[in-house]
């Protein structure tokens, strides 16, 4: 266990967190609604018990993550933003999943442990950190060992991340806008930009740049992940820029060319196609204008 950890009472950290629980300020959302008593009509519509939409060992995530033996990815169902783009919004809108006690999580994280997985991947962890929390200290006393991901939409409190400092051991977390205007109008909040980036610092300060064993497999660290949008509604460049000047150019980013249109993109004119090559060879000229070079940049659109 992290020199951090060890202490900070697991009890006092448990209790930390469950108490932004009620009224609830888990994210930045501050919905303020009772989710110690199952209240389940807050932004992400999830009571005391997170909603578990899978777990398995998944090969399609970054190469660091998936590695050669598969990330043990759990997806939480329902989420903190409403993207209207959003690829997986029968999970994340629909809130498509069954409750799972802190108890349950941890027994899946100590499964796919033994399954051989090569850490335990925290899919759209924002809402439910306290839970995770709890189910990590469940988990070790029971022998848990491996690395933990947090792999969110970047939409995170600065306040829940520190509860987090010394559990988590990387993040992966996305960026998806550079303008606040664009950020209202696609997932309806406007200080997308300030709390992510807020958050970004934050991570970055706990576990610094992504480090990689002799397999290349992540072991500890910050990868972030950002998708192209039509119409340059991400603002690449501004976020690039960023990531170089105020996080640093060791940054591992993850640039992302496979959008396409989902849900109520499929009825937007800005939205309702995939990205074109220009859009895509723009974004990767900002990336290496901004003096990045790590990372990954998946193929240009046919």
């Amino acid at each position: 266990m992290n020199s951090l950890v060890k202490h900070n009472h697991s009890a006092d950290i448990i209790d930390k967190a469950n108490s932004l629980l009620s009224p609830c300020r888990v994210c930045p959302r501050m919905c303020g609604v009772d989710r110690l008593s199952d209240e389940t009509y807050g932004e992400c519509r999830t009571g005391l018990y997170p909603l578990i939409a899978s777990a398995n060992l998944h090969f399609g995530e970054e190469p660091p993550i998936s590695g050669f033996n598969g990330s043990g990815t759990i997806f939480f169902a329902s989420c903190n933003l409403s993207c209207r783009y959003c690829q997986n919004y029968p999970i994340s809108q629909y809130s498509e999943g069954r409750k799972a006690t802190p108890e349950d999580l941890a027994h899946l994280m100590m499964k796919l442990q033994k399954r051989g997985a090569h850490n335990i991947n925290f899919v759209t962890p924002t809402h439910v950190v306290p839970q995770i929390i709890k189910a990590y200290f469940l988990a070790r006393e029971n022998g848990f060992h491996l690395p933990l991901v947090y792999n969110s939409s970047g939409y995170d409190s600065v306040e829940t991340l520190k509860l987090l400092e010394g559990i988590i051991d990387m993040y992966m977390p996305d960026m998806r806008y550079n303008d606040p205007q664009i950020a209202l109008k696609l997932s309806r909040v406007s200080n997308y930009p300030q709390v992510n980036r807020a958050a970004i610092h934050e991570m970055h300060r706990q576990v610094g740049s992504l480090q990689v064993d002799d397999d290349g497999i992540g072991t500890r660290g910050l990868l972030i992940r950002h998708l192209i949008l039509p119409n340059e509604h991400a603002g690449s460049e501004g976020i690039f820029k960023f990531i170089a000047e105020e996080i640093s150019k060791d940054t591992y980013v993850s640039l992302m060319s496979q959008y396409f249109p989902a849900y109520k993109a499929v009825d937007d004119p800005e939205l309702n196609r995939k990205i074109t090559k220009k859009e895509f060879h723009r974004a990767v000229d900002a990336f290496y204008g901004a003096g990045l070079s790590k990372g990954f940049i998946q193929p240009e659109p046919e």
